[in-house]
């Protein structure tokens, strides 16, 4: 059977791990890679590490440098393209080779495929990289349900896209930035929120939240340990949105107008 490193670039959600479970179930599993860059909040990298000592998989970091390409700061649409393009060419020329594997795969599923706003998977498509959950129809639904049956303790973590993803398009994306969307949103975490993102509008964060932390959002204590948290990021006003979170928020309306 061939060996595979399994991919699931800046971040572990629920997918990574369910794929390297199984996967280490057979002989055909190796290691899993982390590709390591500003836009990888810190809190992601360590839940990879935690999880891939509970699999007794090999963790191999590998250093990215997309912010070299100016493509990729510009932060157009297609920012995701350069970004996984970055990742699976540092894995073509430093990991492949080295560590004898005959295939490489990331986390796409089933519900990633039918979405427009993926840049990503022409990257991956470029590089020959497989997508053995897509490829048999399994949803975020499936993958939860059999990471929990699994016994994962990530079955049920929320979403982690990467870090750049909060900065709308056409604004260049920055360490800076990032740096205050990640401290920004690891102080709300620390105060309860589990599932959220900080978006990035200059001194402006905007903060998503599911409808229901919306209230406790805004009444105190809480509002005022918010405030205290996002201003002590670096930004200046803090505001919650009304919408919630929202998935592909800048992406999907450059895509299809009608997105609400």
């Amino acid at each position: 059977m061939p060996t595979v490193s399994r991919l699931k670039p800046w971040q572990v959600g629920h997918s990574t791990p369910a794929r390297a479970s199984a996967a280490s179930r057979s002989i055909w599993c190796r290691s899993d890679s982390v590709g390591v860059s500003p836009s990888l909040a810190a809190e992601e990298r360590e839940a990879a590490h935690d999880v891939a000592r509970q699999l007794g998989v090999t963790i191999i970091e590998v250093a990215t440098h997309e912010d070299d390409h100016p493509e990729y700061r510009a932060n157009g649409p297609d920012r995701c393209f350069y970004c996984k393009d970055e990742l699976f060419g540092r894995i073509d020329d430093e990991v492949i080779e080295r560590y004898g594997l005959d295939a490489i795969a990331y986390g796409e599923n089933a519900d990633d495929a039918r979405r427009p706003d993926r840049p990503g998977a022409r990257a991956a498509a470029d590089h020959h990289v497989l997508r053995p959950l897509a490829e048999v129809g399994m949803t975020k639904l499936a993958v939860r349900t059999v990471a929990r049956a699994l016994g994962l303790p990530v079955a049920d973590k929320p979403a982690a896209p990467c870090l750049a993803s909060r900065i709308p398009h056409h604004h260049p994306v920055t360490p800076a930035k990032l740096s205050q969307i990640e401290r920004a949103e690891s102080a709300l975490r620390q105060l309860g929120f589990a599932d959220l993102r900080v978006r990035h509008h200059d001194e402006i964060a905007r903060v998503e939240l599911p409808p229901a932390d919306l209230v406790r959002a805004v009444v105190d204590p809480l509002r005022t340990q918010m405030l205290a948290a996002v201003r002590g990021a670096g930004f200046q006003f803090v505001a919650v949105d009304l919408a919630g979170i929202q998935s592909g928020a800048f992406t999907l309306q450059l895509l299809s107008p009608d997105h609400d």
